[in-house]
């Protein structure tokens, strides 16, 4: 699987954001990352 297309400040920005590591954000999947984007939207809203 490729990486993603995203720069290093956004992954460093999301890693922090999801508490996961930076590698595994690079690598996983794009509509993973767009549910989990998803999610902690929704947390923040509440």
């Amino acid at each position: 699987m490729k990486p993603l297309h995203i720069s290093a400040e956004t992954a460093i920005k999301l890693s922090e954001k999801l508490g996961m590591p930076i590698e595994r954000i690079m690598h996983m999947p794009q509509h993973i990352l767009m549910q989990k984007l998803v999610e902690l939207e929704k947390e923040q809203e509440k």
